[in-house]
């Protein structure tokens, strides 16, 4: 028998008071209790003491989640993962401890407390909040630094877990992962094709811890890492270049420029592979209309639609191709240097 939907009035609750179940997560999270469980069931007062908490707080934070299906509570009080739960393991193949660690945070937290300044004024709510922009304030900030790598490492295996399968990376000979953090995403392309060779390119803070990303995935010796600016110069001579979420950080004016960059260094046929969300249309896709919202208060930049992907590619020198949607809400706009 189908449930009866909820009242609109129990929906927007729902909504409004979403903001709870997030940071119940952040906790279960930084307390690692989805490792915790990894290997089976386990008391609530087992795990209070493996993660020295208050046994009665504890319990009451892992009831609630479990009634909202991130755990499972069986008598006597013994909890286990679901398999939403599963995804906050840290090994997990489509983990995303890291988000629920980034996102749940004071830092990030505390900016979104922001967003009404951010629609008043059009101005950066972060450097609003913290005087300075997001890139220079994790590099001041190394620890909040790992913990935004971690994140979009998250991300980004969430949504090369769905494009993998459906998008052949095998038929370039030669991938530059401009912007490409510690290499987790280029290390998963190059696993999957043992013919293709990978260039990793970023700001020098950035790749410096690389190489191990590339070791444990065995591809160290067919990826050369590269230090460097994508404001001023990107490494030449590859067969296709991947930005993964790095135009939507900027607005079209700076977009432009990386674009432009790109193609200098690119040979005329080379593809541009940019993995990004897609907006959509009126009415759909929250988790990419809420991204916008996200990307208005902390780098400011924007989440696009295909035409205007296929119009910032048209003004760089590249003929729009098409969208390869996967499941995660993330896309790659591809894009033929002409």
């Amino acid at each position: 028998m189908d449930k009866a939907p909820l009242r609109p009035s129990r929906e927007l609750r729902g909504m409004i008071d979403g903001y709870r179940l997030s940071q119940a997560i952040h906790v279960a999270a930084v307390l690692g209790i989805a490792d915790l469980l990894a290997s089976g069931p386990r008391p609530s007062d087992d795990l209070a003491q493996a993660t020295e908490t208050d046994p009665s707080s504890l319990y009451r934070l892992l009831r609630a989640l479990a009634a909202a299906g991130v755990l499972h509570e069986a008598e006597n009080q013994v909890f286990a993962l679901t398999p939403v739960g599963e995804c906050l393991r840290r090994d997990a193949p489509e983990s995303l401890y890291g988000w629920a660690m980034f996102v749940g945070g004071a830092n990030h937290w505390h900016l979104w407390s922001a967003l009404e300044f951010g629609i008043r004024t059009g101005d950066n709510a972060f450097r609003h909040v913290y005087g300075t922009d997001s890139w220079t304030y994790r590099q001041r900030h190394p620890e909040l630094g790992a913990e935004f790598d971690l994140a979009m490492s998250s991300i980004a295996n969430l949504a090369m877990a769905t494009l993998l399968p459906i998008f052949d990376f095998g038929r370039f000979a030669t991938i530059v992962d401009v912007g490409g953090g510690n290499g987790s995403l280029l290390a998963a392309i190059l696993a999957r094709y043992p013919a293709t060779r990978g260039v990793l390119f970023d700001q020098q803070h950035v790749v410096a811890g690389a190489g191990a990303a590339l070791d444990r995935a065995g591809v160290a010796d067919r990826c050369a890492i590269v230090s460097g600016d994508f404001f001023k110069e990107i490494p030449k001579h590859g067969d296709a270049y991947i930005l993964k979420s790095i135009i939507h950080d900027w607005e079209d004016e700076k977009a432009i420029a990386i674009l432009r960059n790109c193609r200098q260094a690119m040979p005329e046929g080379a593809a541009l592979l940019a993995i990004e969300r897609d907006l959509g249309s009126r009415n759909e896709m929250p988790e990419s209309k809420f991204s916008d919202l996200n990307m208005l208060l902390g780098p400011g930049g924007r989440e696009r639609s295909s035409e205007e992907y296929a119009s910032l590619f048209k003004a760089t020198g590249f003929e729009f191709v098409g969208l390869t949607r996967g499941a995660s809400g993330f896309g790659i706009f591809e894009g033929v240097a002409r």
